[in-house]
């Protein structure tokens, strides 16, 4: 039964064009995602507005293999292990990925035979074997942060019959041991480049990591190895992933946020247009005014807040769009301008209208 849902996951990301590359097709035969996947467990589906639902392999097994087969992101771990992944009632911090997400990482990644990589977040282990399937368990490091979740991997990609090097420690600093790597596979999300990871590639190496600025979802960079301590690359699609430890940022709209106290003002610009109006202006925004995330905080008549807040500071602010408004309140607090900003920052939005931004990395901007 599962190979008949396997062979359904494969033709679903074929015609979706996230699988287009044979031997990765291989891959996802060769090692079963059921392997990967606790018996309970939270799954979201990979399509716009989708509600999450437990899975539980022992009330209904049947159930259980089939979204474990479909392209749906599982928690496996919540608040760092205090929570709980069946009931999903706190912050996802590790997760079995979706199939294709992580097709569409291993196909960025075009590893050749022989080549070596370091991964930085094991997880389930489910892509560590992916990797070893393809180039071979000896030359492939994946680097895992918490205790229990490498524990719970290494009895996983054992369970599948591979053997990558499996090591516990933080992966922001790579893992030098096993330096030069050709390619780098990261599976958090990063504001800021570690610089060990482009150190550790040798000349022509490719990195391949969520870029998550705080600005917006995120988006799928793919950087290359000059050879001189710098990385370039481009932006290839949007991605959102849990932030590598170090990295984290608090979620959603400010907790403390007083609104009593805040500077009110109006604007007739639609707050929605710096969010997703255009393609790159997000990239734009976050290399001209650095600092600050975004939140959204809709509400089921159609209306929204739409959040700007200073990611190491105390300012923030929020603009609430209200279906058939010309003007729209704007609340400012805090010393940073934000709010006042709001014209430069759609602005400069326009300014990466035209395209995908690029993302350069070097030792002096880690």
């Amino acid at each position: 039964m599962s190979q008949e849902l396997v062979e359904r996951l494969v033709a679903e990301l074929t015609a979706a064009g996230r699988l287009t590359d044979p031997r990765w097709a291989e891959a996802l035969r060769a090692v079963p995602r059921h392997l990967f996947v606790p018996d309970v467990a939270w799954a979201v589906f990979d399509r716009p507005g989708a509600d999450g639902a437990a899975i539980d392999r022992n009330a209904d097994p049947d159930r259980w293999l089939d979204v474990v087969y479909s392209d749906t992101a599982i928690a496996t771990q919540v608040d760092d292990g205090a929570g709980d992944p069946g009931t999903c009632s706190g912050t996802w911090t590790s997760s079995c990925s979706t199939p294709g997400i992580v097709a569409i990482f291993l196909e960025l990644l075009r590893p050749l035979d022989h080549h070596r990589v370091l991964e930085i977040g094991t997880g389930t282990g489910w892509t560590s074997a992916l990797l070893s399937w393809r180039l071979g368990g000896g030359n492939v490091t994946s680097v895992e942060i918490d205790e229990a979740i490498a524990e719970r991997a290494a009895a996983n990609v054992a369970a599948a019959g591979q053997a990558p090097r499996l090591v516990r420690g933080d992966g922001e600093r790579g893992h030098a041991d096993g330096a030069p790597y050709d390619r780098v596979h990261v599976t958090c999300g990063v504001e800021r480049v570690p610089y060990p990871w482009v150190e550790q590639c040798r000349p022509g190496g490719v990195i391949v990591m969520p870029w998550l600025p705080g600005w917006n979802m995120g988006h799928i960079a793919r950087l290359t190895a000059a050879g001189d301590g710098t990385a370039s690359g481009r932006l290839t699609g949007q991605a959102g992933f849990m932030m590598l430890r170090s990295q984290r940022r608090p979620p959603g709209p400010p907790a403390d946020a007083d609104t009593g106290a805040a500077e009110e003002s109006a604007t007739r610009l639609d707050p929605r247009i710096l969010i997703g109006d255009a393609q790159g202006a997000d990239v734009a925004i976050t290399a001209l005014v650095p600092g600050v995330r975004t939140a959204l905080s809709p509400a089921a008549d159609g209306s929204m807040r739409v959040w700007a807040i200073e990611t190491a500071g105390g300012s923030w602010a929020a603009v609430d769009f209200t279906p058939g408004r010309d003007d729209f309140r704007v609340l400012q607090y805090g010393p940073r301008p934000l709010g006042r900003d709001r014209d430069r920052l759609h602005d400069l939005g326009q300014v990466g209208a035209a395209g995908t931004g690029t993302l350069r990395s070097h030792r002096h901007a880690r």
